[in-house]
């Protein structure tokens, strides 16, 4: 069990490795799930088209939505972007920021499902094989055939075994033709996704830099925040529950001394260090009030003397400042005129 703890305080601590790892773990699964994906094609004129670009697009949207699914700041960025303003504002650029970067590491497999699906051919050639070009690759003049059955021939391009036109267009020379174009467009779209990444990844902090960096520092406040909230309120839970029980137990002793006559037992020596963790918060009213003040009214990013919460803001607020002491000397000499 130590073990199984130290790793998930490193994955804990180190967040974003762990998310670029998920990421990768996802465009290697989202590969693997396209090799092993039976595809067939309907070779129908009406359908072919439907079922190529739905197997082009529909996963990889999946697949989009699954990386935000897996990215744990999801709910942070929604929490911080519904939150009332309160006492502290909420800055657009931080918010960006927050879903730029995990909107880039869920694109990853999206991208990688349609490079390899485009590389493959098999979803262009169904989709479009209505679309080759008899006119120049086969034998536009072939008797007998209406448009329909044209598309109807051409539609079965896709399947070998049903392929019945020859004497119109060889089955291998319209496939090859699809698939060029297929490739073609599969290395273009992994140009340009990988232009894409450089851009973002590279001359985006050179042209804004302090913008940028004050976006990530935030962004990473925001994160060590909550996180930082999340441990204190299960320590106060663990306080408050330790001393609900054992007020319990001592009270269950005290009526079972006065019972049997027994002398009831000390309590135990680390009951006050519990007492001492739950800050004066000891009943469940004040503890939902706090927590609602929290989501509603969080105190403002400046570091100050600590004040009592007033009603849904912080007491002090809107009040003029106190006046500073009066020097020794001065109050001497008012009092020796009065």
């Amino acid at each position: 069990m130590d073990k199984f703890r130290m790793i998930f305080q490193f994955l804990q601590s180190n967040q974003e490795s762990f998310m670029n790892g998920i990421c990768g773990i996802m465009a290697l699964a989202s590969a693997q799930m396209y090799s092993a994906f039976d595809f067939n094609c309907p070779c129908l004129p009406h359908y072919n088209l439907a079922y190529g670009l739905g197997i082009l697009l529909v996963p990889p949207f999946i697949l989009f939505l699954l990386g935000f699914v897996l990215n744990n700041n999801i709910s942070m960025l929604a929490e911080e972007w519904r939150r009332p303003q309160g006492q502290r504002g909420k800055d657009q650029a931080v918010l960006r920021y927050m879903f730029c970067s995990m909107a880039q590491r869920a694109m990853i497999a999206p991208a990688v499902w349609v490079s390899v699906t485009l590389l493959d051919g098999k979803c262009i050639t169904c989709a479009f094989c209505t679309s080759v070009p008899v006119e120049t690759l086969g034998n536009a003049s072939h008797p007998g055939l209406s448009q329909g059955e044209m598309k109807r021939v051409l539609a079965r391009i896709p399947c070998k075994e049903i392929y019945d036109g020859q004497e119109l267009i060889a089955n291998e020379v319209a496939v090859r033709y699809l698939r060029c174009i297929s490739q073609a467009l599969g290395w273009c779209f992994v140009l340009l996704m990988t232009t894409l990444a450089f851009l973002v990844r590279s001359l985006r902090p050179c042209f804004t830099q302090a913008a940028f960096l004050k976006s990530r520092y935030w962004s990473h406040y925001i994160d060590i925040e909550r996180k930082l909230f999340d441990e204190t309120c299960a320590e106060h839970a663990r306080s408050f529950a330790k001393v609900c029980i054992q007020q319990f137990f001592e009270g269950m002793s005290t009526d079972l001394a006065a019972t049997r006559c027994h002398p009831p037992r000390k309590a135990p020596a680390d009951g006050g260090e519990a007492a001492e963790k739950l800050l004066g918060i000891t009943d469940q009213g004040t503890m939902n009030m706090a927590l609602k003040s929290w989501h509603r009214c969080k105190p403002p990013l400046h570091l100050h003397p600590p004040a009592l919460p007033s009603g849904n803001g912080w007491a002090g607020e809107g009040q003029p400042p106190a006046h500073p002491p009066v020097p020794r000397r001065e109050r001497a000499a008012y009092y020796s005129r009065v």
